[in-house]
Order: C-alpha cells, then structure tokens, then sequence
C-alpha cells in the first residue's frame, strides 16, 4: 500500500526540480515557494539571506512554539542546490521530471530535492496532528559547495540558543540509516611564479613546476594518511583520503608559466588528519619558496580553505539513530546504522548538540550524474518514515 501523500510528494517534486538552483546560481525563487507553501499550513517560518541576497535558508517550525532553550524538537534538514547537468548524455530535460518504469528522473530527484518534497509534504500531516514536540524543517544553499548555508544555519541557532534533540539528514541512503561519515576539507592553492621565454629558464621562475612539486608532496600525504587510520575503523576505505580534483597552468610550450592552481581535498576520518596534511604541505611550500624566492622575490604561494566540514563522528548514545532504525527497520531489514565516505551536514548539528543521523530517499550512486533519478518506491519509504516520525511527536 502506497502512502496517501506519495502523489502530492511527486507533484512538488516536479516543481522543485523545474528551480535550476545549481549551486553558482540563486535559489530564492525555490526557497519563497516553499516558505509559501508551508505558511500556508500554518508553519513559522523563517527565511534567511546569504550577504548577497541571491541565496536563502528556510527554517519553518510545526508545533507548540517553545523557547529557544527548551525547544527539544526534531529537525529535517535538507539543501536546496544540486550539481550542475554536465555534459552527460542526458534523455530528456535535466530540470523536467520525467518517469520511467518506476524511476523519477531529473537533476537533484536524488540529491537531494527528493527528500525536500518528502518532508514539505509530511508537514501538511504535522499540521493536523497536535504535536508534543516541535517538528521543524531546515532547507539550506551551497551545500555542494561547502556546506555554507547549513554553517550560516546552524550559526543561527547557536546565537538563538536554540536546541533542538535530533536532526536527521536526508542525504539518499536508500533509506539506510547512517551515523557516522566522514568530513570533508577542500582547498585551493595558488601558485605565483615569474614568466619569460622556455629558452632562458634560469631567469625566470616556473609556476607549472612548482605545481608539480606541491602535488608531488599531496600524493605522499595521501599515502602518509593510511597509517592514521583508527583502530577499528568502519569506513570504506578505513583511512583518510586526499585527492587533487584539478591541476591548471600555463599557455603554451615555450612561455614559461606565471601561474598555477590546485583544488584539492582531504576526506577525514580523525579530526587532526586536516591539521596533519596542511602542516605539512605548507612546510613544503616554505622550502619551494625558498628556491623560487632566491631567483623573483615576487613568487608566492597561497594555501586557500574553500570548505571545512566535519564529518558525523559516531556516539554510543544516539537517539536519532535509535528512533531512525525503528522507523526504517521493517523497511530495510537493516538493525544496525552505517558508515559512509560522503560528507553532509550532520556534523554541524552534532557540534550544536543535537543528535544526528543521516537517512534519505534515493542512492548516492545517482547522485552527480547524468540521469539522476529516484525511485518511486524510495519516496514512499521515506514518507512512511515522517509519517512515524510526526506520530512520534504526538504521542
């Protein structure tokens, strides 16, 4: 048996997805629609601007209306930004819902629009049910790109003295209930070199070089970080991670190249494995700045955080995983929560004191990629699940 909001839950669904809110893009038109929506059912809603009011959060709340202190709700936390289509090989509009044997296609179906449809439509069931606790929703920008919004988000409530009990990340799980992931530390480094002609390279100073050398001392990070993997670790793989996403410099053949560039990141497990790899890049950088320094005083190199978020360390005690896996046990079959190597918002809730966990329609395997899709039958779990949790509440 289907669950009663599943159509209502693809209608919105295929207006979410016709917003382009990629994430360079602005998602206010998609942001006022919802705080629309659910003003309408009588939620309080609030919509914070980004500093260039291109961008919004919306933070709405069901329920009795407590204070900040003694709030003790639940929060469904979700972003409103996808991934741009790419240049894949695409069937059909990217910002179109389109069903196929069972399939909802479209960008950001999966990751995570989905889910957002999931938990506006199941706030019309809050909205009827006299709730003990506070039910509230937390849709949020850049998370594609950092995590901006949900650190803006959750800045918010800290000054607010809000707290919340439990947040539960619709991130797609394929409704699998996970408690801990990984964090994820992405960066830019930039490179300042003297350029000239490639037949006197003794007077100038190479930025491609050098490049060369700081990825070379990445790739021995990243080798160096498999030895910090913890005892016991439930990750996949059980250590962390550094990968150099992209490496641009120079022009032609024989112009010796005045700049460069690197984007790289660290995918952590223990909360110094960041610490450890700029620490040590960035005494490697000293020691090539030397050398280039000795030929153009001018040459630089500049390290640049562009994202910094936590990973979800796991806790013995949980209770959002603990109310997560009685909700989606009889669905899954799964008794026990799991690990990922994807990054979220969830542990910027954790260092607010919340309990979290991360439970979603969809698979992560969709996400990013041409013909992102979600399964119909995903969606309706996932209303199950709110249905739970909101009876939950008002118990």
């Amino acid at each position: 048996m289907t669950h009663p909001r599943l159509a209502e839950t693809e209608a919105l669904l295929a207006e979410l997805v016709a917003f382009p809110t990629v994430s360079a893009a602005s998602n206010r038109a998609l942001t006022d629609r919802l705080a629309e929506r659910l003003e309408g059912l009588g939620a309080r809603v609030r919509v914070d601007p980004d500093p260039t009011g291109a961008k919004a959060n919306l933070w709405a709340s069901l329920g009795p209306e407590r204070a900040p202190e003694e709030d003790r709700g639940i929060v469904l936390s979700g972003h409103t930004d996808v991934v741009p289509p790419g240049d894949g090989p695409w069937t059909g509009d990217p910002f179109r819902l389109r069903e196929a044997g069972g399939r909802l296609y479209g960008r950001g179906t999966c990751d995570m629009k989905g889910f957002v449809a999931c938990a506006t439509a199941i706030a019309a069931e809050a909205a009827e049910r006299p709730l003990a606790h506070p039910l509230h929703l937390a849709f949020t920008y850049d998370e594609e790109v950092g995590c901006f919004g949900a650190k803006a988000m959750v800045a918010a409530l800290s000054a607010e003295g809000r707290r919340p009990a439990m947040a539960i990340i619709g991130e797609p799980t394929a409704m699998r209930v996970i408690e801990g992931h990984k964090g994820n530390c992405e960066y830019h480094t930039r490179i300042a070199g003297l350029p000239g002609h490639s037949a006197r390279p003794d007077l100038c100073v190479s930025a491609a070089d050098a490049a060369v050398r700081y990825a070379a001392r990445l790739l021995q990070l990243g080798e160096a970080l498999k030895a910090r993997a913890p005892r016991g670790s439930r990750f996949e793989p059980p250590h962390a991670t550094l990968n150099i996403g992209r490496i641009d410099s120079g022009t032609v053949h024989n112009v010796i190249a005045e700049r460069a560039h690197i984007a790289w990141e660290v995918r952590t497990v223990s909360p110094g494995d960041a610490a450890f790899v700029c620490a040590e890049i960035d005494a490697h950088a000293e020691a090539l700045l030397g050398t280039m320094r000795a030929v153009y005083p001018g040459a630089a190199i500049e390290r640049i955080t562009i994202g910094d978020v936590p990973g979800l360390e796991p806790a013995q005690d949980n209770a959002a995983r603990d109310v997560a896996l009685a909700l989606t046990g009889p669905m899954t079959g799964e008794t026990e929560a799991l690990h990922v190597a994807f990054g979220t918002e969830a542990g910027l809730y954790r260092r607010l004191g919340l309990s979290a966990v991360v439970c979603g329609p969809g698979d992560i395997a969709q996400a990013h990629r041409a013909d992102e899709f979600v399964a119909r039958s995903q969606l309706d779990a996932c209303l199950t699940m709110l249905s739970g949790l909101v009876a939950r509440l008002a118990g």
